[in-house]
């Protein structure tokens, strides 16, 4: 029996497994998606949104709690990533979005060695430190899926999208080391702009 056809949510972002994702639903259409899975805990998927269509791969989701009902049918819902899919085709006939797709785990299963996994909680750190803030959902750190915990806290939207589509979670866990020092350098350059930024253009008022 073939698989149901996957509701389909296209965001701006990269959802990665077994992270949390709070949602605000506005437009009917995703009204009416929430309408059809709540009800049952279905899965719906979450897919990055790139100009002219959507990404191949994506993370489903399930919504954990609804948190507010509105008086015209928005929602605050609290989502949680569980399983990665690759889209096999697309299906419009509803308000929504709606794919045939693959679901897809690591090719390789061993755990990634500890001492990589080291390198990538102290490069997590560093990170961490960089952005001066404490993240509101701690990474859990004892995931055999480490990568992941840690990758949500990188903006850089390619960046999360390679590891979403990564099949062994060494590899992952190399990438996000090696990558996190370029990524740490445009950071630095962007924060320094926004503490420079407010200062420039201004003129200087003298008194006599």
């Amino acid at each position: 029996m073939p698989e149901p056809l996957l509701p389909l949510f296209p965001l701006s972002l990269v959802l990665l497994p077994a992270t949390p994702l709070p949602l605000h639903i506005f437009e009917d259409r995703y009204k009416e998606m929430m309408g059809d899975i709540i009800p049952d805990r279905r899965e719906f998927g979450v897919v990055l949104a790139r100009e002219g269509g959507v990404a191949n791969i994506g993370c489903t989701a399930t919504v954990e709690q609804v948190l507010r009902r509105y008086p015209d049918g928005q929602l605050d819902v609290a989502t949680m990533g569980r399983r990665r899919f690759q889209i096999l085709s697309l299906d419009d006939e509803k308000s929504y979005l709606r794919a045939s797709v693959e679901f897809f785990n690591d090719d390789d299963a061993e755990a990634a060695p500890a001492r990589l996994r080291g390198r990538a909680v102290t490069a997590y750190k560093k990170l961490r430190d960089v952005l001066q803030e404490q993240p509101s959902v701690e990474p859990r750190l004892d995931d055999p899926q480490l990568s992941f915990q840690l990758a949500q806290f990188v903006e850089d939207l390619d960046h999360r999208q390679a590891i979403l589509g990564m099949k062994s979670e060494t590899e992952r866990l190399e990438f996000f080391v090696r990558s996190l020092p370029d990524y740490l350098t445009k950071r630095e350059r962007v924060m320094l702009a926004r503490r420079v930024g407010p200062q420039n253009g201004h003129a200087k008022h003298y008194t006599e």
